[in-house]
């Protein structure tokens, strides 16, 4: 039996006003709310039982997963009071747990779309007979993320936090998110108060002397904290760019739920997923974006790379480009949006409102 602990507690700042109402592992990628893909992947992978470390929202998280069932594993659910971190989420979720104290427990954040083998993860941690093991993927510009460099056997030699300046840039491996604990190391994680695994667990770890083991694996990776990160994380679930048993549907251009309306001489195209009600009117043009439920793009629209929540109407003839549209937000006719433009939830913004000028 492999076990695993999915942190799934986080607020989502960063992806508002999307997550106003949802929280952000809630929010729909490919059809389904984004955390079934990442339980489909783990069931796939051998995982038979996961505890949900909950927070934010708690209560969406049950109504819809149940006892885990339906994706052939068993689900139990873990809500702190109060936010405790990476670290003391997962301290708080291993009181579920059922393994013994040499036992592996796989450990991951409910916010990264990957294409890792997890059961190998899973079988190098065991090989290594390391205490933590830790995956590791090589980015272009590691500034915005943990750095772990590793020696020639794939022993971690150091933590550093998000590097300021170019000295402590020593390596372009970075911290990927999913981790294998054994688990009488999760127990020595203080309980009851915020612990930072990234910050405090793994320094410690580290300094005591612990066998830290880094499995590099460059497949596709992606952190989904930023909107144009999660619009494009659900478009290569659709494309197939990286797979996932939960997509309702099969791989290609786009993916329209039972009960959505796309008139005749509307385009969708780049991955784009239209939700159940949502309409699409004559002369759209949708491409790689999202359409939440009973949202409405009306006649003669463009709509890229954006996410437009449920329930919201975009008018004729609107652009909307990197844009991204609360629910129940309605923006009037001859609008154009770009570049991280934001609407919240429920606001009107009336015809004509937002242009940009033709020279840019």
């Amino acid at each position: 039996m492999t076990e695993a602990i999915l942190l799934v507690g986080g607020q989502g700042t960063r992806l508002r006003p999307v997550t106003v109402n949802t929280p952000k592992p809630m929010v729909p990628a490919a059809g389904v709310p984004f955390l079934a893909h990442q339980i489909a992947r783990a069931a796939a992978a051998g995982v038979t039982h996961i505890v949900m470390a909950t927070c934010y929202l708690a209560e969406v998280f049950e109504p819809y997963f149940g006892d885990g069932s339906a994706f052939g594993l068993t689900l139990e659910y873990v809500v702190e009071d109060e936010p405790l971190g990476t670290g003391g989420a997962i301290r708080n979720a291993a009181q579920r747990l059922h393994g013994g104290p040499d036992s592996s427990v796989l450990v991951f954040n409910g916010d990264i779309l990957t294409g890792l083998d997890i059961a190998g993860l899973v079988e190098s941690h065991k090989a290594a007979d390391a205490d933590v093991s830790l995956h590791l993927v090589s980015v272009e510009d590691p500034r915005a993320f943990g750095l772990v460099p590793t020696d020639s056997e794939g022993r971690v030699l150091a933590f550093t936090e998000k590097p300021q300046t170019p000295e402590e840039i020593i390596t372009d491996q970075i911290n990927a998110g999913c981790y294998v604990f054994r688990r009488d190391v999760i127990d020595s994680i203080p309980a009851g108060r915020p612990v930072s695994v990234e910050r405090e667990t793994f320094p410690g770890l580290l300094a005591s002397g612990a066998k830290l083991h880094g499995v590099t694996e460059n497949t596709y990776w992606l952190d989904l904290g930023k909107p144009e990160s999660f619009v494009q994380a659900s478009a290569d679930l659709v494309r197939g760019v990286v797979s996932s048993p939960a997509v309702p549907g099969p791989r290609g251009e786009a993916l329209v739920l039972p009960g959505a309306h796309v008139a005749d001489g509307a385009k969708l195209s780049g991955g784009t997923v239209v939700g159940a009600g949502a309409r699409i009117e004559s002369g759209a043009v949708v491409q790689g974006s999202i359409v939440l439920d009973g949202a409405i793009i009306g006649p003669d629209t463009h709509v890229s790379a954006s996410l437009v929540g449920a329930g919201a109407s975009v008018g004729s003839r609107t652009v909307l480009d990197g844009a991204v549209i609360g629910d129940g937000a309605v923006v009037g006719a001859d609008n154009e949006l770009r570049a991280g433009a934001r609407v919240w939830c429920e606001a009107e913004l009336p015809a004509a409102a937002v242009r940009f000028s033709s020279d840019r």
